[in-house]
């Protein structure tokens, strides 16, 4: 039978490759398999079909996690540039406000884009694993569980799927964040990541550039978890009791400002869980040699979970936000739900 969609000729062309979506001729124009057990649920793109759960579907959660986390990360640049100064010399930057005097005198306005390349670069590379892998281990780990267990214990499944993701992400994270921290922080290190790179290899070896991978995944971790459940589960209370319409019922347009609007309250909770780590990794990459005591030593055990916390607070809100917006955004484009909404039963969960 032929499929009306591929027959429309206004539909929209898709974004992504023709090999990444299934041309099962079983699949029927509404987007959903035949009512067969074995069958695997689709969803209609534009003009083919993305097959849920296929490495189809996972490489394009994972460009939507790219598209949405590096160049977001790269506009907050400002705000970082002033946040890691602010975590590493406490003194000389003693507040927002001062923060941003003291760069803007010393360095210029150019000095507040500092580590814009690897910013860019690192988190683009992060955010591939992190949201491509998240998806791939939420549906391992509700496969495990069985269909019961994984509606009753959902947010276990967000955490350890989300966990899972961010300590692979982060390997490829680490080295730019390594030297965005030195070129943010240090005048007269490096100018970006072009010199940055090659100078910290070059004093201390390759591995010079994971020594911060621990108090990463210290921060990272924790910060994903709470990012991917507080987000989930959020999302669901704003279905069940904010908004009127059942999701599917909702405009595009209004299920991507859900998101946005979910994704803001996840990020204030990810900002205070991993801020104490987020000093860790500012100062020890910063310090050669420098320990965690070092650190503690220095910024005091309450600097290490207060300074810079409110900039971080309306950083990382902003950043989660614009994230799950555009990653959701993207999955629409390419015939995809949107993230999260009223938990499914177990039934539902079954036919999967």
């Amino acid at each position: 039978m032929a499929d009306p969609l591929n027959n429309n000729k206004n539909s929209r062309h898709s974004l992504l490759p023709s090999f990444l979506y299934s041309s099962s001729s079983s699949m029927v124009a509404s987007g959903y398999a035949s009512s067969a057990p074995s069958s695997r649920v689709v969803i209609a793109a534009p003009r083919e079909k993305v097959e849920m759960y296929s490495a189809g579907y996972y490489v394009a959660c994972g460009v939507a996690g790219m598209l949405a986390t590096g160049p977001t990360h790269m506009a907050v640049t400002p705000m970082d540039v002033v946040k890691c100064n602010m975590q590493i010399d406490p003194i000389k930057y003693k507040s927002v406000t001062s923060g941003f005097g003291v760069l803007l005198k010393e360095q210029g306005i150019r000095g507040l884009f500092k580590g814009w390349a690897p910013t860019l670069i690192g988190y683009s590379a992060q955010g591939a694993g992190k949201y491509g892998l998240y998806e791939f281990f939420k549906k391992y780990y509700t496969d495990i569980a069985g269909p019961e267990y994984a509606a009753k214990y959902k947010t276990l499944i967000y955490l350890a799927g989300s966990a899972s993701a961010e300590v692979i992400a982060d390997v490829a994270l680490c080295p730019m964040e390594a030297v965005k921290v030195r070129v943010q922080t240090q005048p007269g290190f490096a100018r970006g990541l072009a010199d940055g790179l090659p100078k910290i290899i070059k004093s201390e070896g390759a591995l010079g550039l994971y020594k911060g991978l621990v108090p990463l995944w210290g921060r990272q971790v924790p910060y994903t978890m709470m990012k991917f459940a507080a987000f989930e589960n959020t999302i669901e209370l704003m279905y069940k009791h904010v908004i009127p319409t059942p999701k599917e019922q909702c405009s595009k347009p209004l299920q991507l400002g859900v998101s946005f609007a979910s994704g803001y309250i996840a990020g204030v909770f990810c900002a205070v869980v991993s801020h104490p780590a987020d000093n860790l990794v500012s100062f020890l990459n910063n310090a050669k040699g420098a320990t965690v005591g070092d650190a503690v030593k220095k910024l005091g055990l309450l600097g290490l979970f207060t300074r810079g916390l409110p900039l971080r607070i309306f950083m990382i809100g902003t950043l989660s936000a614009g994230q799950w917006a555009l990653y959701d955004t993207f999955k629409v484009l390419v015939g995809l739900p949107t993230t999260g909404g009223p938990a499914p039963a177990a039934t539902e969960l079954a036919k999967a």
